[in-house]
């Protein structure tokens, strides 16, 4: 099928999209949302920007919409893009990284119907242990840019989320009961290499945001290499 990708440039969009490819689907374009909607339900926030340079790394084309809007109102902007891109370009799906938000996947799925597009969620309710491997198995290069939860301190900023941090993620779950993956809202990544990537992104200035609770690392210059 050809499809449009909702990207966040995190890891599950990142690794929903390539295991589309793998299953010999086209993705013809990226769809990434920019909210100033702080409580958003739908779409990631953090470092947002740089889908622009993720999707150069992948050498694929971006669409970018802007809402400031919240709950369902924030759906509108992403349903004129995809009919856009259906009538455009003839796509007829979009592949999401949904892995357990019933609130998010519920939407895309309607949005989709609505339109007469299938919906590809790959990593619906996998296991978050072995998803997280797999993504180290493919040699996906992440970090984590925005912390929200109990156990995760100012450190994690701007870490690498490697077979180390995984083992320390797993021992944090023990104690604080939270999801692996942060599908609870616990953490954001940014995915800075894949194999698929045909350049990667370096991190040239970023600012570590900590209010003694919760933070974000904040890309303020990032380039390709």
């Amino acid at each position: 099928m050809k499809l449009a990708a909702l990207f966040s440039g995190g890891k599950d969009s990142v690794y929903a999209l390539h295991c589309a490819k793998q299953q010999d689907h086209s993705i013809e374009c990226l769809v990434t949302i920019h909210s100033t909607y702080k409580n958003s339900y739908m779409y990631h926030l953090p470092n947002i920007q740089l889908t622009e340079l993720s999707a150069q790394a992948m050498d694929l084309p971006l669409l970018i919409g802007k809402t400031s809007e919240g709950k369902e109102k924030e759906l509108g902007i992403l349903k004129e893009i995809l009919l856009e891109l259906k009538e455009k370009i003839g796509i007829n799906g979009i592949v999401s990284g949904a892995l357990a938000s019933e609130y998010q996947k519920k939407r895309v799925d309607r949005i989709a119907f609505e339109l007469g597009l299938k919906s590809l969620a790959p990593l619906w309710h996998c296991n978050q242990l072995q998803l997280l491997e797999e993504m180290l198995k493919t040699k996906l290069e992440i970090i984590i840019v925005g912390v929200y939860a109990a156990g995760l301190n100012e450190n994690w900023l701007g870490r690498k989320l490697d077979w180390k941090s995984l083992a320390e993620l797993k021992k944090l779950k023990e104690k604080f009961n939270i999801s692996l993956a942060g599908e609870g809202g616990e953490f954001e990544t940014l995915v800075t290499n894949a194999p698929f990537f045909k350049k990667r992104i370096k991190i040239k200035k970023a600012v570590k945001k900590w209010d003694g609770v919760r933070g974000e690392l904040e890309i303020k210059k990032a380039i390709l290499v």
